[in-house]
């Protein structure tokens, strides 16, 4: 699994010109699943994304994870970050398909609205115009395959 995650001053998700979810500060997440995920990825994603202290104290350090930041989060899922790029025309045979992924991105909003952050989404396989202001820019990218080196 893959998590894109880029702390914003605001984000949105539109669809056919009709605006879906919107948050103000926070993290946007684009979100990946490998066709080999399970729970376990999603946790351990979801886990780190809470966690990640990447907003700013007082020093101006990135030492505030987004509980004490009073972030809200905005999930896209996003087959595209397994894309195989070995020709000019991406292949995106390593992406679960719709009945593995779709339970998975649940999971992950699921494990973040349980640790008390506002969740915010995007539509599941939807053609979405998603907009973000980056703070910073400030942009983190978490894969599960690290998890085990």
């Amino acid at each position: 699994m893959r998590a894109v995650v880029t702390r914003v001053t605001e984000a949105s998700v539109s669809i056919d010109g009709k605006e879906l979810s919107r948050i103000d500060k926070g993290f946007l997440i684009l979100l990946g699943i490998h066709k080999d995920d399970g729970e376990e990825e999603a946790k351990w994603v979801a886990d780190r994304i809470c966690g990640m202290r990447i907003f700013e104290d007082e020093n101006g350090k990135m030492n505030v994870n987004p509980a004490d930041a009073k972030a809200d989060f905005l999930i896209v899922s996003q087959f595209t970050l397994y894309a195989d790029y070995k020709s000019r025309r991406p292949g995106f045979i390593d992406a679960a398909k719709p009945d593995i992924a779709i339970p998975l991105y649940e999971l992950v909003i699921k494990e973040c609205e349980s640790r008390g952050f506002q969740v915010k989404t995007g539509q599941f396989g939807a053609d979405m115009k998603v907009a973000s202001v980056n703070d910073g820019p400030v942009t983190i990218i978490i894969d599960s395959a690290e998890r085990r080196k």
